[in-house]
């Protein structure tokens, strides 16, 4: 066999390229000879010369969802969920689910950084800083908080936390997400239940009472407005006699009294000349 050939499959052999698909950036690292090491420059999509010891890894630029679940069904075959604990160490689990990307400019940095791809990150320096970040956030919240009113409001600052933490190195923490309700004891469960019941028929219950005494109030403020009616009439028609005759005049049908004797006509009183 010809030794140049073979020299010439083996050199073939040595050389090869590298892709970087759309929707990512590339970061070309060299392990060998004088330029060793990660490249300053970003790669954008194409193909690339790869010699031996020259890998191209690849970050996404656009918006990728994981979920860090205990569901074996999911992202991972493994138990991903973030263990914590309320401020009296009282335990509690939950899946959450994270939105990110990569800034292209700043993918050489976070790479330097973490000398891995976007799995490991995943896998690792992400999952790492938000159960630091819930861990530390959770501990200063009661149960009923975190399981009730306080449950976005913890994730919020622990996405804020999270996030910037990675800005500096290009890694873009968009969204934290609950993947499904916290967990949390069933004794203690069943107290909180049994305590969002008891506030509800107080509730219903102070509601109730309200309207009565409203009910009742308008039934005051109506009887007093009568009597007020009532007074001022009486006091219209004490002082203004003629009044209560012309209105039984108005009322009278025309017919005098069948009746026998002798006396004044009822309500009318004819003057005497």
């Amino acid at each position: 066999m010809n030794k140049s050939w073979i020299v010439c499959v083996c050199a073939a052999a040595l050389v090869g390229c590298g892709q970087v698909k759309p929707g990512h950036v590339g970061i070309k690292v060299n392990q060998f000879g004088s330029n060793a090491g990660v490249s300053d420059q970003s790669l954008g999509v194409g193909t690339y010369f790869t010699p031996f010891g020259t890998t191209i890894y690849e970050y996404p630029v656009f918006t990728n969802t994981y979920t860090y679940t205990h569901s074996a069904t999911e992202s991972s075959s493994e138990n991903e969920e973030f263990n914590f604990q309320d401020k009296n160490g009282l335990g509690l689990s939950a899946d959450v689910a994270v939105s990110y990307s990569v800034n292209a400019q700043l993918a050489p940095k976070l790479f330097q950084k973490y000398r891995t791809d976007a799995g490991g990150i995943i896998a690792g320096p992400l999952r790492n800083a938000i159960r630091n970040a819930l861990v530390n956030r959770a501990a200063a919240m009661g149960v009923e908080e975190i399981y009730g009113p306080r449950k976005q409001e913890l994730l919020t600052t622990v996405q804020a936390d999270v996030a910037a933490y990675f800005a500096p190195y290009g890694l873009n923490v968009e969204k934290l997400f609950w993947a499904g309700n916290v967990r949390v004891p069933d004794v203690v469960l069943a107290q909180i239940n049994n305590k969002i019941a008891n506030e509800q028929h107080a509730l219903a219950a102070q509601a109730q009472v309200a309207t009565v005494q409203a009910e009742a109030q308008q039934r005051i403020a109506q009887a007093e407005g009568e009597a007020k009616a009532i007074q001022v009439q009486g006091d219209t028609l004490r002082s203004n006699p003629q009044v209560l005759q012309l209105r039984a005049i108005e009322k009278w049908d025309g017919h005098l009294p069948q009746v026998t004797g002798s006396g004044a006509t009822p309500f009318i009183q004819l003057d005497k000349k």
